[in-house]
C-alpha cells in the first residue's frame, strides 16, 4: 500500500497542472506515493501533456465534465494510499510542505483532514479555513467575527504558530485519512464543484473525527484559475450552498437562508444601478455587477435551476 495518493481534477487547465505536477514530482520523491489525474473532458490537451510529460501519473480521462466531488470519487475507487492529498490543478506544493501534513496526520490518529497554509502569488496568506456556514455567517461581517471571536472563527488574520483545530478546510490542497474516508463516505456528488469538502469535513466531525490547520505547510494557490469566474461559477456555487442547508437544516431555517440571499442580491442590484446611473453607464465595472446580480436574480426567480454545462 501506499502513503499517499496525490488526486488532481482537472478541466481546462493544461498549463497550471503542469506546474502543479511538476510541484508534487519534486516535493515528493522520498516519499511512498502515486499521483491520479482526473480529467473532465478538457479540450485544450491536458490529457495529452499529462501523459507524454508525466508518464508516471495515472490518467482517468472522463467523456464529460462530471464535475469535482465525483471525478474524485473516480479516483477514490481505485487510491492505494493510506491518505488521499486532493491538490488543485492551480496550487503549487513547496518544499517539505506535504511531508508537513503527513507527519502531522501520522501523529494525530484523531484527525480526518488536515490543511496547509495557502499563499497568493506573492506569498501573501489566503484564507485556508472555513466555518461551516450558518445564518450567523450569512447576517453578519465575517471579517468581524473573526476579528471579535478569534478562537471561534481562526482565520488569515492572526499569524498562527502552531496547529489550530478547525471546522472546515478550503479544499485547495488537504490530506484526508482512508479510515475517515471509509467510515462517512466519499464526497456527495450532487454537489457539482463547490461545498464538497464543507460537506465532507461535516460528516466527519459528526462522526467524532478532527480538522486541523497546519499552517508550516505552505502552498501556493492561484485562486479562482481552475474554476473560472463566469456567472455558471456563481450559480453553482449558491446552488450547493442551497444543497447544504437543505441537507442539514430543516425548512424554515432554509427559507431564512433563500431570503437574506436574495435580499443581499437585491440591495446591491439597486446600489450597482444608481451607480451606473450616476456614471452613466461609462464604467464596465459596474455595468458587469449590475448584469451579474440581474442575472443571480432571475435565476433565483426561476427557482435556482441546475447551469447548463
Amino acid at each position: 500500500m501506499k502513503d499517499i495518493t496525490v488526486v488532481i481534477v482537472t478541466w481546462n487547465t493544461k498549463d497550471l497542472i503542469s506546474n502543479c505536477l511538476r510541484s508534487v514530482h519534486e516535493g515528493m520523491q522520498d516519499m511512498n506515493h502515486e499521483v491520479i489525474v482526473v480529467d473532465n473532458a478538457s479540450t485544450d490537451g491536458s490529457v495529452a501533456m499529462v501523459r507524454s510529460e508525466f508518464p508516471g501519473v495515472q490518467v482517468i480521462a472522463n467523456d464529460t465534465n462530471r464535475g469535482f466531488g465525483a471525478a474524485n470519487n473516480q479516483a477514490f475507487a481505485v487510491m492505494e494510499g493510506r491518505y488521499a492529498l486532493l491538490l488543485n490543478s492551480d496550487a503549487v506544493v513547496t518544499e517539505g510542505a506535504i511531508q508537513e501534513l503527513y507527519r502531522f496526520m501520522e501523529d494525530h490518529a484523531d484527525t480526518a483532514l488536515a490543511c496547509g497554509q495557502l499563499l497568493n502569488e506573492d506569498g501573501s496568506r489566503q484564507n485556508s479555513m472555513a466555518p461551516f456556514p450558518t445564518l450567523l455567517t450569512l447576517l453578519s461581517n465575517m471579517s468581524l467575527l473573526e476579528y471579535l471571536f478569534p478562537r471561534r472563527f481562526p482565520s488569515k488574520r492572526y499569524i498562527h504558530k502552531g496547529p489550530v483545530e478547525i471546522e472546515s478546510a478550503i479544499g485547495a490542497c488537504i490530506l484526508v485519512r482512508r479510515e475517515a474516508m471509509e467510515a462517512v463516505g466519499v464526497f456527495d456528488e450532487r454537489y457539482f464543484f463547490f461545498f464538497e469538502e464543507t460537506d465532507w469535513a461535516y460528516r466527519m466531525r459528526l462522526a467524532g473525527w478532527k480538522i486541523y490547520h497546519v499552517p508550516s505547510a505552505l502552498i501556493y494557490h492561484l485562486q479562482g484559475k481552475s474554476v473560472g469566474e463566469n456567472i455558471r461559477s456563481r450559480m453553482e456555487f449558491y446552488r450547493s450552498r442551497y444543497q447544504f442547508f437543505r441537507k442539514y437544516r430543516k425548512a424554515p431555517y432554509v427559507s431564512m437562508i433563500y431570503a437574506v440571499i436574495v435580499s443581499r442580491l437585491l440591495i446591491n442590484w439597486v446600489l450597482t444601478l444608481l451607480g451606473n446611473i450616476v456614471t452613466a453607464f461609462t464604467r464596465e465595472g459596474l455595468r458587469s455587477k449590475w448584469t451579474v446580480y440581474s442575472q443571480l436574480i432571475v435565476w433565483h426567480l426561476k427557482g435556482c435551476p441546475e447551469p447548463s454545462r
